[in-house]
């Protein structure tokens, strides 16, 4: 089995789902540049059937970028397909993704349909797409609240009808990994290599990510994502927590995709600069302190030995540096490091002094800058030292 995995990158659909985060056609094309240095495999540009801006990005970005696949999204009805196909038109590597709910729930409640109507429009709703392109993919709305039965007959039977890619959706994030990766595991064996199988996961658990990696151990090969996880509720798995995740823990994620990860925060920069809309602090890989350490434990084994708290050094990702916050919790090693590094050379004593006067101020705020500290060192050494 082959041990590489596609991204499938869907910022640009699923992610601007994500309330506050819709784009223009100009926002969407500077960000499918950038997606394009990132080097995912699959972008899908945007649903050509719910705006005239939609069709316009789908149209754009797959005329203008040619060493990439540009999909469009289309519910399993003549129209969106069709209005897929048009958007597509003129693209260089064009892929129309179709869909359709699976589950009992979705079934029942929203499309008033029998799994045997839905089936039956799955498949002429793949052979359709295939008129107009030789790359379909299908996902199986809510496939975590389907039986693993009712999937594989799905799967099947658009596989026959010609689709190259079958998604299996955590689409309201329920699911768990192990469980997950069972459902998923099931499809791939039943296959057998005919089709690509992909996921596309929800956090509305927080377990998107985890998910992913689970259906990737279980045979899955595209994984789909956004930058810094926007979408739908609770967003989506997160691009570049995925492809980190496989690249630190290639020992037991042997798997390898095609992201260039210094890229990564460059994008999620981006982003955040399109939609206005910034990723918490703590974000892993793109957050402002996914590399920050306050803790005077952490920063004195950090200036010892960068690996003690960091399992990856930034520039693998594409942040400039690790920052120390100088912070009530801080250490001496933290507090001299930083003075040294703003041209204070303090003796013993006086680094006494400036380390409880540091952690006074700290008590009273939150953390401090390195003006803040110089002013500090400057008292202390009762100068006028410019650093």
């Amino acid at each position: 089995m082959s041990d590489r995995v596609f991204i499938f990158d869907t910022t640009l659909r699923d992610g601007e789902q994500s309330c506050g985060c819709s784009m223009t056609v100009a926002e969407k094309v500077r960000m499918a540049r950038k997606l394009v240095e990132l080097n995912v495999d699959v972008m899908e540009a945007g649903f050509p059937m719910a705006s005239d801006g939609d069709f316009e990005a789908v149209d754009r970005i797959g005329q203008e970028f040619g060493g990439v696949t540009v999909a469009a999204l289309a519910r399993c009805h003549t129209g969106d397909i069709e209005r897929a196909a048009q958007a597509l038109a003129k693209a260089k590597r064009p892929r129309i993704h179709t869909f359709i709910a699976t589950s009992p729930l979705h079934l029942s409640h929203k499309l008033k349909m029998t799994e045997e109507q839905a089936l039956e429009i799955a498949v002429k709703s793949v052979q359709l797409a295939r008129r107009y392109v030789d790359e379909v993919e299908f996902s199986a709305e809510d496939a975590t609240r389907t039986s693993a039965a009712n999937l594989i007959t799905f799967s099947k039977a658009v596989v026959d009808a010609g689709a190259r890619i079958v998604n299996l959706p955590d689409t309201v994030g329920y699911s768990i990994p192990a469980e997950y990766g069972q459902l998923v595991g099931q499809v791939v064996q039943a296959l057998a290599g005919k089709a690509m199988v992909s996921v596309h996961c929800h956090n509305d658990l927080g377990l998107s990510t985890a998910n992913s990696i689970a259906a990737v151990q279980a045979g899955v090969r595209q994984v789909e994502c956004t930058i810094n996880g926007i979408g739908e509720r609770a967003g989506n798995c997160s691009l570049e927590e995925f492809v980190m995740a496989l690249k630190v823990r290639h020992d037991v994620l042997p798997f390898e995709t095609g992201i260039v990860t210094p890229q990564l925060f460059p994008a999620s920069q981006l982003l955040t600069e399109i939609i206005g809309v910034g990723v918490q602090p703590n974000k892993a890989i793109v957050g402002r302190n996914a590399f920050a350490h306050e803790a005077g434990i952490h920063q004195d084994g950090f200036l010892k030995e960068r690996t003690t708290y960091e399992i990856m050094h930034p520039n693998t990702v594409g942040v400039p540096a690790s920052q120390l916050v100088v912070g009530k919790h801080s250490g001496r090693h933290a507090v001299v490091d930083r003075c040294q590094h703003l041209g204070f050379e303090l003796n013993k004593q006086q680094i006494e002094t400036v380390y409880h006067r540091v952690i006074a101020a700290c008590d009273r705020k939150k953390w401090l800058s390195d003006q803040e500290i110089a002013e500090i060192a400057r008292a202390v050494l009762g100068c006028d030292v410019i650093a």
